[in-house]
């Protein structure tokens, strides 16, 4: 048991930290359990943000969340389910809306077509040595 103050306090500090890790943890592995036992859009996205929370609580690493949601994309895909499932339910609407979408879209469109892009010149190729 230490005896300086602040390595009581960060002895303190420490099992604070382990015990709200613990939880993080324990919510993207009860996660990704549900998705793998009844694959499904919904439990898919539960997995996802789960980890992506445990990325952002500093849990996990970016790298190895992004390795484990790959994977399960990959089981869904084996599974049958539909990834894109919730977005094009949401898109559908915004296909009807399209006609006020495309007068507002025409006028950045005129806005870039006066603007020429400079050509930059080639870049030269040193002289061979001989």
């Amino acid at each position: 048991m230490p005896i300086i103050k602040s390595a009581i306090k960060r002895a303190k500090q420490t099992i604070k930290r382990r015990e709200r890790n613990i939880v993080t943890k324990r919510d993207f592995r009860d996660a990704t359990k549900a998705f793998i036992a009844a694959p499904s859009v919904e439990t898919l996205s539960a997995a996802q943000s789960a980890l992506d929370t445990a990325v952002k609580k500093n849990v996990l690493e970016k790298r190895t969340a992004s390795r484990r949601k790959a994977q399960l994309s990959k089981i869904a895909k084996d599974a049958g389910v539909k990834l894109g499932g919730a977005k094009k339910a949401a898109a559908k609407p915004a296909a009807t809306k399209a006609p006020a979408a495309k007068a507002t879209a025409a006028k950045p469109a005129a806005k870039t077509a006066t603007k020429a892009p400079a050509k930059k010149p080639a870049a030269k190729k040193p002289a061979a040595k001989k």
